[in-house]
């Protein structure tokens, strides 16, 4: 099987996978029983690694990775994630946690899109205009 052919056919098992949108786990291992009783065995890793990382990738657009510096309430959480659920006109649920290496503010990360409002972000970028 080609790379191409691969790509190809994990797109189209995501596909069969989500319901309302989502990725839903009973159509996951409806698909990886069928892919398992329709393949060989020599066939299915590339397409595995591939529908896995399409799966991975579809999860990910569904969280808001919320990395906070101070606490944060579930509350805060929520808001954040409902003003990106809004701004990318899809559900998406908060997943928190602290770093405290970013001293202040927090960093959102939706699917490939990361949003950074940190105060270590600010300082860089401070440091980078007075040099």
């Amino acid at each position: 099987m080609s790379a191409a052919s691969v790509r190809a056919e994990a797109k189209s098992l995501l596909a069969m996978s989500l319901e309302g949108g989502a990725v839903s786990s009973d159509r996951v291992g409806a698909v990886l029983a069928a892919l398992a009783k329709s393949r060989p065995a020599h066939q299915l890793r590339p397409i595995l690694r591939a529908y896995l990382a399409n799966v991975r990738r579809e999860l990910a657009r569904g969280e808001a990775r919320i990395e906070h510096a101070g606490p944060l309430s579930a509350a805060d959480a929520d808001a954040i994630a409902a003003h990106f659920a809004k701004a990318l006109a899809r559900t998406v649920r908060p997943v928190a946690r602290r770093n405290d290496a970013l001293l202040a503010g927090f960093r959102v990360r939706v699917g490939d899109d990361v949003t950074d409002l940190t105060a270590s972000l600010r300082l860089a970028n401070l440091a980078k205009s007075l040099s």
